[in-house]
């Protein structure tokens, strides 16, 4: 009679892994699941240095939202990230196998001289001596608005998936202080790892040396739903007669809610039933195509204006003897809000610290939709 027993799996247990030198240098990290920033760290760090010497760093550190459980081997220290709660003995049994592999492939007792140190940058991901003539940074703000309207208008999921774009072209060693009018609004935020965690966790600032360049400061979401302001509006009427070979197609779209900004480019995107042979439709702005082979409708609006809204009308030819389609399409929308984060994320002010000169700053902000669907 054999007992059964769990093998113990590290991507199961463990988020993430890090090695971490004497000089405090993260050469190598291991990513099980999604990746977790380095800033993560900060918190080993900290207790390093409130440890009397390396042997005495707690090897279990409990965070906010992780456990780093560690163990020094070698002149390295193996760092583990956890998210939930598990025997501390099993990570660092495992920890201790990695370090063997490490001294066997390496072929020494000290692996930590063995790895190099000297080209080690405490910031890995700024290279020294940049220098500009013109000093900029500029921030885009882009966020895209998921959503499903049923047929009353009502919203039955929305969900804004959002990111900060940045272009850096600053002279030196700059450290940047960007701080939100409403920062709480922002759920499960992913960092660049130039972003210091324990900052943003205790303050909600994003304090960083930025990457040289182009690069993506932050994602995020917003997904409480009253948080969540719906654009646009359509009012719909798409109806097929039973052993008719014709039905009707009406649809208005409006602004809802644009916080005063013009919502441009916008697309309507309808898959029709099967039994649809063509449709003869008139619109009073922008033009339409259907496709008789892929039974795709799309039309191409443009930008709104509240004055005069547009609509689509007119016939739907269908198969001659074909039943009713069982249910109306959706609709599928396209659109664009430049100026404005439909979350109400705002950049307060940058500061910049370590370098004397003035630099040019600006943000920008654009709201798309992403899947949005409206159901008829």
């Amino acid at each position: 009679m054999y007992t059964k027993f769990k093998l113990f799996s590290p991507q199961k247990m463990i988020h993430s892994l890090f090695l971490i030198n004497c000089s405090g240098d993260i050469f190598l990290e291991k990513h099980w699941k999604s990746v977790v920033s380095q800033s993560v760290c900060d918190y080993f760090f900290e207790a390093q240095e409130k440890a009397a010497d390396v042997e005495n760093v707690p090897p279990v550190i409990s965070t906010p939202h992780h456990y780093l459980i560690s163990i020094y081997r070698d002149k390295l220290f193996f760092v583990s990230v956890i998210q939930t709660e598990v025997p501390p003995l099993f990570v660092i049994e495992f920890l201790h196998r990695v370090a063997d592999t490490f001294q066997d492939y390496f072929g020494s007792s000290n692996v930590g001289d063995t790895l190099p140190t000297g080209q080690l940058s405490n910031i890995p991901w700024r290279r020294a001596g940049v220098k500009y003539t013109n000093n900029e940074a500029y921030f885009d703000v882009v966020e895209e608005i998921d959503a499903i309207i049923d047929k009353s208008g009502s919203t039955v999921f929305a969900e804004i998936q959002g990111v900060i774009d940045a272009c850096i072209k600053l002279s030196g060693m700059p450290d940047l202080s960007l701080s939100f009018m409403n920062p709480r609004l922002l759920d499960d935020v992913s960092f660049h790892p130039c972003i210091r965690f324990k900052r943003w966790e205790s303050e909600r600032v994003l304090s960083f040396i930025p990457p040289d360049g182009n690069f993506r400061l932050i994602s995020y979401r917003v997904s409480s739903q009253n948080l969540v302001a719906i654009p646009v509006y359509v009012k719909h009427s798409i109806s097929f007669k039973e052993n008719s070979s014709c039905g009707r197609f009406d649809i208005t779209i409006g602004p809802k809610q644009n916080m005063g900004k013009t919502i441009e480019g916008i697309t309507v995107t309808v898959h029709m039933p099967k039994v649809v042979l063509n449709m003869n439709l008139t619109p009073t702005q922008g033009s339409y195509t259907f496709d008789p082979v892929t039974k795709v409708l799309t039309w191409d609006v443009g930008k709104i204006t509240p004055q005069k809204l547009p609509s689509l009308k007119g016939l739907v030819n269908l198969q001659s003897g074909a039943p009713k389609p069982e249910e109306n399409p959706s609709l599928n929308i396209q659109f664009k809000i430049q100026q404005l984060a439909i979350s109400g994320l705002k950049v307060n002010r940058l500061d910049m610290y370590g370098e004397k000169y003035k630099p040019f700053k600006g943000v920008k902000y654009v709201t798309k939709a992403g899947k949005f669907q409206v159901r008829t």
